[in-house]
């Protein structure tokens, strides 16, 4: 059975526990109570889904939110923005922004819940994949060696083979020179 990791960012245990208790087993809930918690956890555990709580201890909710999206591998994580206070989330994070997230007011209910999870994966289908430039350095100089060796690779092969057809000419040359001296 495939466990799916949803990350729980708030600093309310009761929060983290409902979403625990509202989800199927098949989801294994990560529970974070402050946004500097929730980023470790995010690169130690690559969940498959972020519920974030705007007002965090710590490292705020909007902070956590601008880390995400300067990592293109954290930006497509589904995101779904939790609050109570739905006016300071949808004023201080671009409206555009909400067409790659979701977003839920506390409290909610399970439908609720799940029509925000479903939401913010659907949304995260829409987000711009990076150009392939915009890689991170190291992996970029990884690529650019595999690529080096691979065209060294192919180099010997275009060597071997132009000897090869080198050697065909020489052999076809003196074929014509026996079929010409046997005409004569």
């Amino acid at each position: 059975m495939t466990t799916h990791k949803i990350l729980v960012i708030d600093d309310s245990r009761m929060i983290r526990r409902t979403v625990r208790d509202m989800l199927p087993n098949s989801f294994e809930v990560l529970e974070a109570e402050d946004g500097v918690e929730g980023l470790n956890l995010i690169s130690k555990e690559n969940p498959n889904l972020i519920m974030l709580d705007f007002i965090l201890p710590k490292k705020g909710g909007l902070e956590v939110y601008q880390d995400l999206q300067k990592q293109p591998k954290l930006k497509a994580i589904p995101l779904v923005l939790m609050s109570g206070r739905k006016d300071e989330v949808t004023g201080k994070i671009p409206e555009s922004a909400f067409k790659y997230c979701a977003f839920i007011e506390k409290p909610f209910d399970q439908k609720q819940l799940i029509t925000g999870i479903k939401e913010a994966m659907e949304k995260s289908k829409l987000i711009p994949k990076p150009p392939e430039s915009s890689l991170p350095k190291e992996q970029d100089s990884q690529g650019s060696q595999a690529m080096a060796a691979e065209i060294q690779q192919l180099k010997a092969k275009m060597a071997k083979m132009q000897s090869e057809i080198n050697a065909l000419k020489k052999q076809m040359s003196q074929l014509v020179k026996v079929v010409q001296q046997k005409m004569r």
